[in-house]
């Protein structure tokens, strides 16, 4: 199965939320699926963004296991699951733009597609998903704390000395499950392409 059906099938098997359905047509006529996850760190490729989200909406659901158990939907829905999972990362929408960039190889330079980063909208990055989907539908608290500090430590708010993201690994460990499955998915199932 290409990596937009699975997306768009577990989407729909697992969100029945008011507006779910608008948020969906705005994915289909952006870039999602066929942007990048990054430039150069991972998933750097057509279709990295889609796939990313796949991985960490699988890793994610593993770690609910690991840590609540098999009845780990008590403590978080399938649906909330699905939704912090499958669109942390819709800030990425539209941001990337192939280029060409002057590389190196074996002595001579030559030309090599890359992805360049442009965000018209620099809202920042967990933060900006958080309204993007709040746009098109309610969050709940804990959907919203989760997509917003799903960067952990590598968020700018944290570089920049705030100490906030203790306060929500603390008081919403969702935050931190879906951090550590970005983090698994960006190192594990991905490929760095420098």
């Amino acid at each position: 199965m290409e990596a937009k059906d699975e997306f768009l099938e577990i989407f729909y098997d697992n969100v029945d939320r008011d507006g779910a359905d608008k948020l969906v047509e705005w994915l289909e006529r952006s870039d999602f699926f066929t942007a990048p996850a990054s430039s150069r760190r991972h998933a750097a490729y057509s279709g990295g963004l889609c796939e990313h989200s796949l991985h960490v909406y699988k890793r994610f659901l593993k770690l609910l296991e690991l840590e609540y158990g098999k009845d780990w939907q008590e403590k978080l829905s399938l649906e909330s699951a699905t939704i912090i999972a499958l669109l942390h990362d819709v800030c990425k929408v539209d941001c990337y733009k192939e280029d060409v960039r002057n590389v190196k190889v074996d002595g001579r330079w030559e030309q090599k597609p890359y992805y360049r980063f442009e965000d018209s909208l620099p809202y920042g990055h967990g933060e900006k998903s958080v309204y993007i989907i709040s746009s098109f539908m309610k969050l709940d608290r804990t959907e919203a704390m989760a997509i917003n500090w799903h960067m952990g430590e590598f968020d700018a708010r944290v570089k920049g000395g705030s100490y906030a993201i203790a306060d929500a690994f603390y008081n919403y460990p969702i935050c931190l499950l879906i951090h550590i499955a970005d983090i698994e998915a960006t190192y594990f199932d991905e490929t760095r392409d420098i």
